[in-house]
């Protein structure tokens, strides 16, 4: 009598969720700092034209605080959103809002060239006259104020790639815990809420779109239990905003172009439909 074995076949080993990105989706929110190269800002209305040649600028952080997650008060803090979805295995598209904040550092001297020939009845007028690269104390605010502070919103689709490093580190189980590299090249537009009072003029501060950046970045992106990352990242860029709305008139502007640093933490979420 032949007897019959049968062999029972190993059901193969489930893949990971982390070994394959294509089809995956993503969002994060999180808060930056900025740094901002010097740049000629030129200003030009019905009664003045000149240019603050070499201005200075900082960012405005508020540090960490309850405003980062209040739905009604997180554009007051610098921050930062982004919604993605991979293309492939290491390629990913996303959408990013980078909400950062532009301020003219107050407390400088800086030299001017131009004119200004305000009516006698406007406060603004004890700065009339030609300046022939001249200095100006900006200190008592009353020749200019200039702020992004609602803020440089730097609104860009991106393109990144994304690579598992976790082998060199060690990590066996990447569904726990997963380290990927990631660079990005970006584009898009500027829509900035600018807060400018310029030589003592009534102010008009909307939602305005003002003109477009470049940007290419770099990051380290920590994955937790397949669902949940931390990402840092580290961004420079050029912007440029020929149009910069000031007052309530719409034939006065304002415009300039500078270099940007920016440094980023986010936390979100990465899931599959």
């Amino acid at each position: 009598m032949t007897e019959a074995i049968f062999a029972q076949e190993t059901p193969a080993p489930k893949a990971k969720f982390t070994a394959h990105n294509k089809g995956k989706f993503f969002a994060a929110f999180g808060g930056n700092r900025d740094d901002y190269s010097k740049s000629d800002i030129h200003f030009k209305g019905q009664n003045f034209n000149f240019t603050v040649q070499d201005a200075a600028a900082n960012d405005k952080p508020k540090g960490w605080q309850i405003d980062y997650i209040n739905p009604t008060r997180f554009t007051i803090p610098q921050t930062n959103m982004k919604f993605g979805y991979f293309i492939n295995d290491h390629y990913a598209i996303s959408l990013n809002i980078d909400h950062m904040k532009y301020v003219f550092d107050q407390h400088q001297s800086a030299y001017v060239t131009g004119t200004v020939n305000l009516p006698a009845s406007d406060p603004g007028s004890i700065h009339n006259g030609t300046y022939n690269n001249t200095l100006v104390d900006f200190s008592d605010g009353t020749f200019l104020r200039f702020e992004h502070t609602n803020g440089l919103n730097y609104i860009h689709p991106e393109i990144a790639r994304f690579d598992d490093i976790s082998k060199l580190f060690n990590i066996g189980n990447t569904d726990k815990f997963q380290l990927n590299i990631t660079e990005g090249l970006g584009a898009g537009i500027l829509y900035p809420k600018t807060d400018a009072t310029v030589l003592g003029l009534r102010e008009h501060d909307e939602f305005h779109v003002a003109g477009y950046g470049v940007s290419a970045k770099a990051g380290l992106n920590f994955t937790f239990f397949k669902y949940f990352f931390i990402q840092t990242e580290i961004k420079g860029g050029y912007i440029n905003m020929p149009d910069i709305q000031i007052t309530y008139d719409h034939s006065e502007k304002a415009s300039q172009h500078f270099l940007f640093f920016e440094s980023t933490i986010y936390a979100g979420g990465i899931f599959k439909l």
